[in-house]
């Protein structure tokens, strides 16, 4: 699951904005910004070159844009950017060249080359570290990219008085895309498919004069990364991918997110610090009581936003069930988050749900490509007929299917979309506290490859393959390994995260 209803969805974008036209001054000499596309064809490429300070020394990079049709079945379909860099390894290893797809859809991350954050340090230093693999090629998507055009779609306010419904989502989300391809005669949005993500990575690797790659992608990185595979097999050596989503599983089915949630729940429940605040039966006992207890109607909360105004909103049934799908990214939050709830401390979740109840932006990207992948009858079955139903409710596919038609990205169809066999070998890393992108995907896809391992992550969450194995130094080795050579026989089967430590509510726990 890559993303949320329009219900929960909070995506201000002015200040990333202001950031990227920032950037593009300040990396002038890196050439941040893309160059004008009527000076290139399609399939060619503009580089420039900058450099970085590495543990080592400085390190060269080239940084560019891959010119492509914004439709490829039109040959006058115009050109747009989609931008890439390459760290080349400082000696040879005779590797084939990893390309590492960002997840998303809509993580653009080349602005790191020119961000003194701590978070861009850090993902400069993974990417070096690639250096004993081979060279290495960042590539940004389609339609949002810091080297070409980052489309967005505005979404209206949703009403307080009244709690979320997921026929109000469905509405808002069909008057969305209308709204968003009328705003937009200019473009042609039925070319932003997977499949057109897939071919400009086959293009870029022509670009740049590579016979074959390896893959590195997480969470939509690994499901584009399978429709590169699933499209250009031959060209692909390897992969490693982590927070797996197979390319029929854009929605996640509610059974295997619950079963996350009482994997974090298990050791919550163990935690002495947050025992005095557990109801009977539990982290899980807690949902099941605020599940009875919204079931029976909604109430009604006064709190005041972030402009200081006094505001009330009701919240009912559907606003806990995505209380419960929104508050899982981070499992150490999670138990004080229903603990809160179920001791009806319900004022920091009322000023959240009036923040993401107003209007604002989504990345056009995400219902653009998951409406081009779709999902199979089979697949829809079982969401629908689902057992976790009542628990999460159907706000992780609803809306998106009904939508499908009011978006013009094509159905790629069930030819592209399910598991066939696949003899390239890949890795998947895959924690078991992932509530995005449960780890039943990887043991439901793993059978299709022959030549698969599968690395999980006990107690990992939805994140990348190195971020889950910072406490298994010998595994990581191994995966670099995997990626130079092709060997697998130092991969675990499975290793440990260390336990996190649990946040506790804020209030003191109530008296037995």
């Amino acid at each position: 699951m890559r993303t949320l209803p329009l219900s929960v969805r909070v995506l201000p974008l002015r200040t990333l904005f202001a950031w990227i036209a920032f950037a593009c001054l300040l990396l002038a000499g890196a050439a941040a910004c893309a160059a004008p596309a009527a000076a290139h064809g399609p399939g060619e490429i503009a580089l420039e070159r900058g450099r970085i300070d590495g543990p080592d020394g400085p390190v060269d990079y080239e940084i560019g844009t891959l010119y492509v049709r914004e439709n490829r079945a039109r040959a006058d379909s115009r050109l747009i950017g989609v931008g890439f860099a390459r760290i080349k390894a400082p000696r040879a290893t005779g590797a084939p060249p990893v390309f590492w797809l960002p997840g998303g859809p809509g993580l653009s991350v080349l602005g790191s080359f020119g961000d003194n954050s701590e978070s861009a340090r850090s993902r400069l230093r993974s990417w070096l570290n690639f250096a004993e693999v081979g060279d290495l090629v960042i590539v940004e998507q389609r339609g949002y990219t810091v080297r070409g055009e980052r489309l967005t779609a505005a979404y209206p306010a949703s009403a307080l008085d009244r709690p979320a419904a997921l026929d109000d989502d469905i509405r808002a989300m069909r008057e969305m895309a209308r709204a968003a391809v009328a705003a937009n005669p200019d473009k042609d949005l039925s070319g932003y498919t997977i499949a057109d993500f897939a071919a400009d990575v086959d293009d870029l690797r022509q670009a740049l004069g590579y016979e074959r790659i390896s893959l590195f992608g997480g969470s939509f990185g690994s499901q584009w990364s399978l429709a590169v595979m699933r499209l250009y097999p031959q060209r692909v050596a390897r992969a490693v991918l982590s927070g797996v989503e197979p390319l029929d599983n854009g929605y996640d089915l509610p059974s295997h997110v619950f079963a996350a949630l009482q994997r974090i729940g298990f050791e919550a429940d163990r935690d002495p610090a947050l025992a005095p605040y557990l109801p009977p039966g539990g982290s899980m006992g807690a949902v099941r009581a605020l599940h009875e207890r919204f079931a029976a109607g909604p109430v009604r909360v006064r709190v005041r936003d972030a402009r200081g105004r006094q505001r009330e909103v009701a919240l009912g049934a559907g606003d806990l069930q995505l209380a419960l799908l929104s508050h899982t990214d981070e499992a150490a939050q999670w138990p004080a988050f229903i603990l809160s709830l179920y001791h009806r401390r319900y004022e920091a979740w009322a000023r959240e749900v009036v923040q993401q109840r107003a209007a604002g932006e989504i990345k056009l990207i995400g219902p653009l490509a998951d409406s081009s992948l779709g999902v199979s009858a089979a697949r829809e079955y079982r969401l629908r007929s689902d057992p976790a139903l009542d628990w999460l409710g159907a706000w992780n596919f609803a809306s998106n299917i009904a939508s499908a038609p009011d978006w013009p990205t094509p159905d790629l169809g069930d030819a592209f979309r399910l598991p066939r066999r696949s003899d390239i070998p890949v890795l998947f890393v895959h924690g078991d506290w992932d509530t995005s992108t449960p780890v039943e995907n990887t043991r439901e896809l793993l059978p299709y490859f022959p030549n698969g391992r599968a690395l999980v992550v006990h107690r990992g969450g939805h994140d990348g393959a190195f971020y889950l194995l910072r406490d298994a130094p010998e595994a990581k080795k191994a995966v670099y390994e995997f990626l130079r050579s092709g060997r697998d026989d130092g991969l675990p089967v499975e290793v440990d995260a260390a336990l996190p430590k649990f946040d506790l509510p804020d209030f003191p726990a109530p008296a037995r």
